[in-house]
């Protein structure tokens, strides 16, 4: 499997997550969290240019002259989210296209936005290349690591996986 800003996310977030996702076993379509997650994006690609840009095997949220935009529902887990940013931003600057990245957090029931910038640095660069590599390693192991249930684990969609 190619990588992606979803398996660089779940990398960061959970080793285990992400070779569950690496493996293509998918327990998020299923999942309210991701459901909600989707329509926020949809609603609001229809009401922007530049929305849900594929390239290659990313999926950008939105491409403006000045910025790769990356939209989440929740501020969660900021660390996988930069990274994930961060992937695309490497992927886009590959292809000559260089952006600052903004993550903006729309959280339900929070009348203010979050909003985050990151710029691709070189030493993020180099950590990236060594993550992509990590990632390749742990999807091509036969057995998924160990799970580490935590409090974070209950709104994930592997959650009821991890338990068994």
């Amino acid at each position: 499997m190619a990588i992606n800003g979803t398996l660089v996310n779940y990398y960061i977030h959970c080793k285990r997550q992400c070779w569950l996702h690496g493996n293509r076993i998918n327990l998020e379509d299923d999942s309210e969290r991701v459901k909600i997650g989707k329509a926020l994006h949809e609603a609001r690609a229809d009401k922007k240019k530049n929305a849900e840009i594929a390239i290659d095997n990313i999926k950008i949220d939105q491409l403006t002259p000045k910025y790769l935009i990356e939209v989440k529902k929740s501020d969660a887990d900021y660390d996988a989210v930069k990274w994930q940013l961060l992937y695309y931003l490497k992927v886009l600057k590959e292809k000559g296209i260089e952006r600052i990245g903004k993550i903006e957090f729309i959280e339900k029931n929070k009348s203010n936005r979050k909003i985050f910038y990151e710029t691709l640095t070189i030493e993020a660069e180099e950590q990236l290349q060594i993550m992509e590599e990590a990632i390749e390693t742990l999807i091509l192991q036969k057995k998924p690591p160990e799970p580490k249930i935590t409090k974070q684990c209950r709104a994930c969609a592997y959650y009821g996986y991890c338990k068994i």
